[in-house]
């Protein structure tokens, strides 16, 4: 009996035997998906990765379990995805700053996006956010420009914590403008926002989705956005691009897999992450808290990650922000 005849042989002697087949026979997925989040429960991580899971869910036919794994900058969840099975059993959803950020101000992070995962697909973005308090003097961001320079390391801009996304924003915004400001890092989104609000720091960076409810409600000024287009739910804020031009800076989240995972599951994957972000519920709930889906190929996803790696680290580079 020849090799194949022996296998269908043996596979329809499991089959008429009730035995399960092995995994490489079957098809993915038979089992369980779980969905590693570098944040805790309720943060906009989790939010984005719960109701992303309940889609894949719904398409893949198995239940998808978040499993949050906060700590280190990203780096537990992050080296618990890099020593998973590369099976597309565990996949993990991590946001920008701990792709492209902690493994350059971290000392612990070892770990490299590109090196040591597959880049599966982008999930979605949120611009940042530039605000000032009602009362400041500054009505525009071409006015806090003008400040800034007029009094060099003086005027304050506050971030929500060090070595976040909207601290390298006020970073970018500082170098291409050749401006001194006084960056003010929190530590926490609250403690920063209260700060501005009560104008103890003149200028505010961080994403949409915390600040854009104080700017509706009146109690804070948005005097640019970091995008390079209008956005829905953001209208009539200018670009920041228009007064700085390059100043774009993102928050974002994608999905990733431990590196040498199936090309077939990766592919699976991807076409099932851009079919449920274009789902209009899915969009409707993003647009809540700032977010906006981007949908592409794998490759397109590897394109942007590598680009945003670039940006983020020239950025840190001219900031002389060191590892902790």
């Amino acid at each position: 009996m020849n090799i194949q005849r022996l296998t269908c042989a043996l596979i329809t002697g499991m089959l008429a035997g009730g035995m399960p087949m092995p995994a490489a026979a079957q098809i993915y997925p038979h089992k369980q998906i779980k969905l590693i989040v570098s944040s805790p429960p309720g943060s906009a991580p989790d939010i984005i990765a719960r109701i992303l899971g309940e889609k894949l869910a719904q398409a893949l036919g198995q239940a998808v379990l978040v499993d949050n794994k906060p700590g280190g900058g990203g780096i537990v969840s992050m080296n618990l995805l890099r020593q998973s099975p590369a099976d597309g059993y565990t996949i993990g959803i991590p946001q920008a700053a701990v792709v492209t950020v902690t493994p350059l101000t971290y000392k612990e992070a070892t770990y490299d996006i590109e090196r040591d995962f597959e880049t599966v697909a982008m999930v979605a973005n949120t611009p940042m956010l530039f605000v000032t308090s009602v009362d400041s003097p500054a009505k525009s961001l071409a006015e806090a420009l003008a400040m800034a320079r007029a009094k060099p390391d003086q005027i304050a801009i506050g971030n929500p914590t060090r070595t976040s996304i909207p601290h390298l924003a006020a970073e970018l915004l500082a170098q291409k403008t050749g401006t001194v400001f006084q960056q003010v890092p929190f530590s926490t989104t609250p403690q920063g926002i209260a700060a501005v609000v009560k104008g103890d720091v003149m200028f505010y960076a961080d994403g949409v989705a915390p600040l854009i409810p104080l700017v509706r409600s009146g109690r804070l000024r948005a005097v640019a956005v970091a995008s390079e287009k209008e956005l829905p739910g953001l209208e009539g804020i200018p670009l920041a691009k228009d007064i700085v031009p390059g100043l774009n800076m993102y928050g974002w989240f994608m999905v990733a897999a431990p590196k040498g995972t199936p090309a077939a599951v990766l592919q699976r994957l991807n076409a099932e992450v851009n079919k449920a972000i274009r789902l209009p519920d899915v969009i409707a709930k993003f647009r809540e808290f700032g977010t906006y889906p981007m949908p592409g190929s794998m490759e397109d996803a590897q394109r942007f990650v590598k680009s945003e790696k670039a940006l983020h680290a020239d950025v840190i580079r001219q900031a002389g922000l060191k590892p902790e």
